[in-house]
């Protein structure tokens, strides 16, 4: 597996990527909202595109040439990042290359001093994944669930 993590990159998101990640944010997200009664393509659509932010995407790729996900990571307010979207392709979860999105993602709050915060759908696998990364549970609202992972508890650890 840790071959695999050294194979990683991020690459920078072209506007004209937008058919392509929302194929995969369905993909990734289809078995999860089947699930809780909310798979809608047009939904889906929208959801992607209220939050499609060039400059703050980065494709997930192997090798310098295989997409296997995304993640968004933006400013929120002057004290947080919002983790947007993390998606990856199905067959790809499980492999370690969500933790070392993770990672990044932290170290990238920590030269900020930001905290992340996440919103995830209720009854999918992504909430016991942002609970072992420690992402705390801050309430929820419909199906949605919002975490935040604080810079200043772990510098307390």
């Amino acid at each position: 597996m840790s071959d695999l993590l050294s194979r990683l990159s991020l690459q920078p998101v072209d506007s004209g990527d937008f058919e392509d990640m929302l194929a995969l944010r369905v993909d990734a997200m289809r078995p999860s909202l089947e699930r809780v009664g909310r798979f809608d393509l047009a939904r889906s659509r929208e959801r992607l595109s209220a939050g499609f932010v060039v400059p703050f995407m980065h494709h997930i790729v192997i090798d310098g040439e295989q997409r296997v996900g995304f993640v968004t990571l933006k400013p929120e307010g002057p004290d947080a990042l919002r983790l947007d979207h993390l998606y990856l392709r199905t067959g790809f979860q499980g492999r370690g290359i969500g933790d070392w999105v993770i990672r990044w993602a932290k170290a990238q709050a920590r030269n900020q001093k930001r905290d992340i915060t996440l919103t995830a759908l209720v009854q999918s696998d992504a909430n016991r994944f942002y609970l072992r990364h420690g992402f705390v549970l801050e309430g929820g609202e419909g199906v949605d669930l919002h975490y935040r992972w604080q810079v200043a508890a772990e510098a307390t650890c």
